[in-house]
């Protein structure tokens, strides 16, 4: 059943967005009170390390604001990244569990996120991902999403793209938010917020708890899974910074949370099990200083950051598996120092260069009995050094020609240097609306502490020490255009990676360099604001992406992803948000038998919606109502998702 027949009941709400964008092009002499623009004079930091206007940016770039999050009340960073051009996501059952992001068909691990720009990506993971399951929304002010190769000015791990997540920064009069939130499988969430500022001093602080029931990881779907699992999560988040004269700002940002996911053993008939958990704590703590000197020509950032993780595993015997059991303890650490510096030479030229320094370590120990007999898998404590330098030189000609062109170098103590490169130009026809962009770079990853020194089997060797770092060269080439007097933005852009060097494991040889992959595709966004009230978004993505050596698709790479939405103010007060998302057929592999056996995920559609209401300044109510079809679907083989599902809530600002 192809992807259109299989949505076309649920996702009529993707063909009307066409049909009101159409109108909306149509009514292009209309007068501004009635068309506003849609272009906005939008402030982008991931993409040149620095405050530029998105107008002046070649690069594919989406921004999800405050106002997006508070307009949509998405429950997670993943909820609120679900629907953006370009990303696969996945997750091996309900909130909490193990998820995967694929940006343009990229490997989940060349995926870098960041948070306030320092890199997240875990040490311990054996090839170096991060989880988003347990990143909440606490003080987050906006997140910014760069597709295509970014190692030039973000190093290792940015073969696909970067995920910086951005926290707010106090200003104004004190503020305290209460939220609160509840629905459907037992869900309950409470937060606190407070920002604000006093004189140099400004701060902004969230706490919050989550819990809910759950769904069966293991997915009801399926014989013998009926047991629920549930999940809780802890977040304490807060940046406070100084103010001082001259331009100098001091800031320190600390996140710290604590999670705890009930597992089953593995996705598919009788995967239950009933008492698996896992335990997830992390700390993230920066401190950072910025300087103008040089009557404001010369901008200095220098900063300092420590984050530390650690999961813990716990399965004892039960009634399904009286003999089997298993505990397992993995812990990371990252500390790195970074400095900036903007050079400001004329109006419309940027010189921008940097160096950073970083140490991670891990180290993990597995434990386990069954029937075959207890066996220990122990990975001692080892570390690596990394050391990077760029250079970036911004620059625009006029109104109309805007380009960044970036190189850098990166020593990592293991697997030597890599060289990287980026340049990015734009043009803009102002007359017409017109904007042509291309983008070419490079991009590499180092190898994990797990494939450089995971300890050898009675099988053979797992880690490699002599393993040459991964590597990307992607391009891309798009065109934008505004209609309607600038309340219709059209984009097309088309774009393909190369991928080689790849780190896969051999049973003989353990991890080696054999992998070469290539993604390519296309995406298409249309958004609209034909009236004040009425904004019309729509997005698609074309992809192929194929594991070159054995000549197939990758896996959970849908080919068409399909989403649109509709957001409208019926009267003062009210908002209303109806989305829809149809996501076409993925390779996978039933893992249940002794030998994987390949199977086709079947496409699926879901739409969604939500209503708020704010009787009185600082008081909002709302409510969604997810997978309103109650679609049943997977993103992994064997594991399980919600279906619909309803929740409401209120925030109160004082």
């Amino acid at each position: 059943m192809t992807l259109y027949h299989h949505s076309r009941r649920v996702c009529l709400l993707i063909p009307a967005i066409a049909v009101l964008i159409g109108q909306a092009a149509a009514s292009k002499d209309a007068s501004p009170e009635t068309t506003p623009s849609f272009l906005s004079h939008e402030i982008v930091v991931t993409a040149a390390r620095l405050e530029t206007p998105l107008i002046e940016i070649a690069s594919a770039v989406t921004v999800i604001t405050r106002e997006d999050l508070e307009r949509t009340r998405p429950a997670s960073v993943l909820d609120a990244l679900r629907d953006t051009p370009g990303l696969g996501l996945v997750r091996n059952g309900g909130p909490g569990a193990a998820s995967s992001i694929f940006v343009r068909g990229a490997n989940s691990e060349h995926v870098l996120v960041l948070l306030d720009g320092v890199p997240l990506n875990d040490p311990i993971n054996p090839s170096r991902s991060f989880d988003l399951a347990h990143m909440t929304l606490d003080g987050v002010e906006r997140i910014e999403i760069l597709r295509g190769p970014q190692s030039t000015l973000y190093g290792s791990d940015a073969l696909g793209g970067v995920i910086n997540i951005l926290t707010g920064r106090g200003m104004g009069k004190p503020a305290v938010t209460f939220r609160a939130r509840g629905g459907s499988h037992g869900t309950l969430s409470g937060g606190l917020d407070i920002r604000g500022s006093a004189g140099a001093f400004r701060y902004d602080l969230s706490a919050s708890r989550e819990s809910t029931e759950g769904v069966s990881a293991a997915s009801s779907a399926y014989a013998g899974n009926t047991e629920q699992d549930g999940y809780r999560n802890w977040t304490l988040s807060g940046r406070a910074g100084l103010v001082l004269a001259g331009g100098t700002e001091i800031d320190l940002i600390i996140r710290g949370v604590s999670a705890r996911t009930d597992l089953d053993a593995f996705g598919g008939a009788y995967g239950d099990d009933p008492n698996s958990i896992q335990d997830y704590r992390s700390g993230f703590v920066r401190a950072q200083i910025r300087t103008l000197s040089a009557g404001g020509r010369w901008e200095s950032k220098a900063g300092f950051a420590y984050i530390r993780s650690t999961r813990e595993n716990d399965n004892p015997v039960d009634e399904s598996h009286p003999f089997d059991s298993e505990t397992a303890r993995y812990r990371s650490a990252r500390f790195r120092a970074d400095w900036q510096n903007n050079l400001f030479l004329r109006p419309g030229h940027t010189l921008t260069a940097g160096a950073e320094i970083e140490r991670e370590t891990g180290d993990s120990a597995y434990f386990s009995e069954s029937l075959w007999g207890p066996y220990a898998s122990v990975f001692s404590r080892r570390h690596a050094d990394r050391a990077g330098v760029f250079v970036q030189d911004r620059f625009r000609l006029g109104r109309a020609f805007f380009a960044t062109a970036g190189l850098r170098l990166d020593l990592h103590g293991r697997s030597g240097t890599s060289l990287t490169f980026r340049l990015a130009p734009a043009y803009l026809i102002e007359k017409t609306g017109t904007k042509l962009k291309a983008t070419i770079g490079t991009a590499f990853k180092a190898p994990s502490l797990y494939q450089l020194y995971a300890p050898e089997t009675l099988w053979g060797p797992v880690g490699n020490e002599h393993l040459l770092p991964e590597e990307s060269l992607g391009w891309d080439a798009g065109v934008e255009q505004t209609l309607a007097g600038g309340a219709i933005l059209l984009g097309a852009s088309f774009f393909q990676s190369d991928f080689r060097n790849l780190i896969d494991y051999d049973f003989l040889q353990g991890y080696i360099n054999i992998g070469r992959a290539r993604t390519s595709g296309w995406e298409f966004t249309a958004d609209a604001r034909p009236v004040e009230r009425l904004t019309l978004r729509l997005g698609y993505t074309r992809l192929a992406a194929e594991d070159l050596d054995a000549g197939v698709s990758l896996l959970r790479r849908p080919k068409d992803k399909l989403s649109g939405a509709i957001e409208w103010t019926p009267a003062t007060g009210w908002k209303a948000v109806l989305t829809a998302a149809a996501t076409g057929e993925r390779r996978d592999y039933d893992y249940t038998g002794w030998a994987a056996v390949p199977v086709i995920l079947p496409p699926y559609a879901i739409v969604d919606a939500l209503l708020s209401y704010t009787p009185a300044p600082g008081l909002e109510f709302f409510g969604r109502w997810d997978n309103i079809g109650n679609t049943r679907y997977e993103t992994v083989f064997g594991y399980g998702t919600w279906g619909s599902s309803i929740s409401a809530g209120c925030t109160v600002r004082f």
